[in-house]
This record gives C-alpha cells, sequence and structure tokens, in this order.
C-alpha cells in the first residue's frame, strides 16, 4: 500500500503520559481511567481509539451512502471501545451504534452499514483480530 497520509504521534510515559502529535494539533494527558486503577484525570488510548474509529466509520458510512444517492449526512456513529483480560495479557472488544437519518428504510441502512464496514480503514484493521459489532439505531 502506497501511504496518501501518515499520521505521527508520540507518546511518553505508557498509560500514565502524554500523547503529542507532529504537527502539535493533538497534546493530550493521558491517564488510566479509575476503572483500571488510575486516577481518570486524562484521556486514555480506548477513548482516542473509539473517538478515530467512530470519526473513520462516519467517513466510509458517507462515502458508500454517495455511491448509492443515499443521503446520510445526519448519521452519527458512537464507537465503545472495551478492554479487558484476553489469555495472558488484553484484548479490546468494540461496538459501533449506527444512528442512521430519520426515514431511511431498515434494509437500506443495514446495506449501507454493512458497507462501510468493508470500507472503513479501522474495520480492515481490526477485522479478524477484534470483536466489532454493529449496531443500527
Amino acid at each position: 500500500m502506497d501511504a496518501l497520509y501518515t499520521a505521527v504521534a508520540t507518546a511518553t510515559h505508557g498509560r500514565d503520559g502524554r500523547a503529542v502529535s507532529s504537527d502539535g494539533r493533538i497534546d493530550l494527558q493521558l491517564a488510566p481511567p479509575v476503572e483500571l486503577g488510575g486516577n481518570g484525570q486524562g484521556t486514555n488510548p480506548e477513548q482516542l481509539f473509539a473517538a478515530g474509529y467512530a470519526a473513520c466509520f462516519g467517513s466510509a458510512l458517507g462515502l458508500v451512502g454517495r455511491q448509492a444517492k443515499v443521503d446520510v449526512t445526519d448519521a452519527a456513529v458512537t464507537a465503545e471501545v472495551g478492554i479487558g483480560k484476553q489469555g495472558e495479557g488484553f484484548g479490546l472488544k468494540v461496538t459501533l451504534r449506527v444512528e442512521l437519518p430519520d426515514g431511511l428504510d431498515e434494509a437500506t441502512g443495514r446495506k449501507l452499514v454493512e458497507s462501510a464496514h468493508q470500507v472503513c480503514p479501522y474495520s480492515n484493521a481490526t477485522r479478524g483480530n477484534i470483536e466489532v459489532d454493529l449496531v443500527i439505531e
């Protein structure tokens, strides 16, 4: 694959540190959530992954919507990223909740969401590696 764009970010001190993008647009204090024993006084990798996946999936949905000549500009995507023990380490699971525009029939909406799941780079990166559930609301 020839990359059309490469994002660059550096994290120091792991989950209890700082993440900064090379262009300075992201400069975040990191902290584990309270549920994982942290103080919750910063963002965490799962939140960042959820935000990126939701945005990327929304763009993929817009692309397949335009190709099908269906207006999905008012759609909203919420990504829920869970982390838990998996074998000797940890694993992730994702639920993508897609709120489609009013008036879009269920069959068309389902087809567009499933097509977006085939196009989205995050979906392609996670396919076969983590559980991703698609929920249409």
